[in-house]
């Protein structure tokens, strides 16, 4: 059967791993959502209970007996205050907290009415007795739907009260039989109770299993809405990239070709010119060569098609080969260019590391128009790193995270026309893949500095990023 004290349920958690522990706090959440109207009924029952034995009860025992009524359903009030107050919104090991803690009161309340057999039994007339019989049964089975919500309350309250009542019913027939030795159609009477205990904790399991595959339900469907919506966030986003990406190469791709399309034209009208224009037209032919270049490697980074080949490569190499290539060009701007050596190796891709730190050269040495720019290898607590410094114009601390965006330029940023924004999105995307963290220091006008951490760089994972990225 369905249990309709499941609602206004909390979120469900992100991942797989809370979904157990979720569902357990919410079926206690939702036990105490339904204990109220347990407890409220019990109240109206009690006077009921005690009018039924009026006549033939003595005045005292009614009253002890009300009293220690009175006395278990405070107790139930008071606790549903305390989980108000202390346990409704704390996470589902705190409910499981309550139930432990506070599981007294439901066990008062089961005492309380199962000794309410005492009162009546082979005492008031017969239609008497069978209403109150009535009555005890349904506080047995009323508060069911909620209890079975959580099986350790449900086993704690039936038990108690069943073997209370038992415990009744075998005091009365003594007391009768002392009185009057003969069998008496009342010795039958605990079968009752006992197939009622039965069938109660057999009807709890059921009802226990229903509203747990329910919530169960629930939250593999919140899984599953999270994750469509996830993927609808990256679908969206992937479109709007590569819009921008679009967008942005077109821009960049117009200006070159337009060079060379007027030096042709220029070059077919006025062939003497061309020992001027032929530098010219190799410059727009390299800028297109570089965007195309760029756009290559991104594209093959991101369709998983980059093979990596992961070896040991000697720190103080790497350095000398890349001062080899970038000391000419930071001279010919008038920058100095030191190297700062320091013996060790690590296990990485070599063509994609050098490609990785040289990207940062060159951006160094384009962005830098006095001062210079330094190389240096470390070795610090955390393992052997690069670090490319340089003391050029430097980035405002609101773009340092997107400079690692394809084709961001920061607007009105000297040095940002003749890029293409490409080359720290490359830093990253190797980074990410060889598994070399990179980070950045950077002051306006003061110049930047770019830290790779050379982890040694595992094949197998390398490979199943780059793989990922292409998924």
């Amino acid at each position: 059967m369905a249990n309709p004290s499941i609602a206004s349920l909390t979120p469900a958690p992100a991942s797989a791993d809370e979904a157990e522990s979720w569902v357990r706090g919410e079926l206690i959440r939702s036990l105490m959502r339904s204990s109220r109207s347990s407890y409220i009924v019990s109240v109206a029952l009690i006077p009921a209970m005690v009018g039924l034995s009026w006549v033939e009860v003595p005045r005292w025992e009614l009253l002890t007996w009300l009293m220690a009524g009175v006395i278990a359903t405070i107790c139930r009030a008071w606790g549903s205050h305390v989980y108000t107050v202390r346990y409704a919104g704390r996470s589902s090991a705190a409910q499981q907290q309550f139930t432990e803690r506070y599981g007294f009161i439901w066990s008062t309340t089961a005492v309380v009415w199962g000794s309410s057999i005492l009162l009546f039994f082979e005492r008031t007339p017969q239609v008497n007795q069978f209403m109150s019989w009535l009555i005890v049964a349904g506080v047995a089975t009323f508060p069911l739907n909620g209890l079975a919500l959580h099986p350790p309350l449900l086993k704690r309250y039936v038990n108690t009260l069943f073997i209370t009542m038992l415990g009744a019913v075998v005091i009365r027939l003594v007391s009768v039989n002392l009185h009057a030795p003969q069998f008496h159609y009342g010795y039958l009477m605990p079968i009752l109770p006992m197939l009622h205990w039965f069938l109660l904790l057999r009807a709890g399991r059921h009802i226990h299993e229903t509203a747990r595959n329910s919530l169960e339900l629930l939250f593999h469907n919140h899984i599953l809405i999270k994750s469509l919506t996830q993927q609808r966030q990256a679908a969206v986003s992937a479109v709007a990239m590569k819009n921008r990406f679009l967008a942005s190469a077109a821009h960049d791709m117009r200006q070159p070709v337009l060079a060379l399309s007027l030096y042709a034209d220029w070059l077919r009208n006025e062939p003497e010119l061309v020992l001027e224009l032929a530098p010219k037209i190799v410059r727009a032919t390299h800028a297109v060569n570089a965007l195309f270049d760029s756009m290559f490697d991104l594209a093959r980074i991101d369709s998983g098609q980059v093979r990596l080949h992961i070896e040991r490569v000697d720190v103080p190499e790497l350095l000398h080969d890349l001062e080899l290539q970038y000391r000419p060009v930071a001279e010919s701007r008038g920058l100095d260019f030191r190297v700062h050596v320091t013996e060790g190796s690590f296990l990485t891709d070599p063509i994609r590391v050098r490609r990785m730190i040289g990207n940062l050269l060159a951006n160094a040495i384009k962005y830098t128009t006095e001062g210079g720019v330094l190389l240096a290898a470390r070795q610090t607590r955390d393992g052997m790193r690069v670090e490319v410094w340089d003391t050029g114009i430097g980035i405002a601390p609101e773009h340092l995270r997107d400079v690692f965006l394809e084709f961001y330029k920061v607007a009105d940023h000297a040095g940002t026309s003749d890029g293409f924004g490409l080359g720290l999105a490359i830093v990253a995307r190797l980074s990410h893949v060889l598994g070399h963290p990179i980070s950045v220091r950077s002051r306006l006008g003061s110049g930047s500095v770019f830290r790779v951490a050379l982890h040694d760089a595992d094949e197998a994972v390398a490979q199943a990023r780059v793989s990922a990225s292409g998924g």
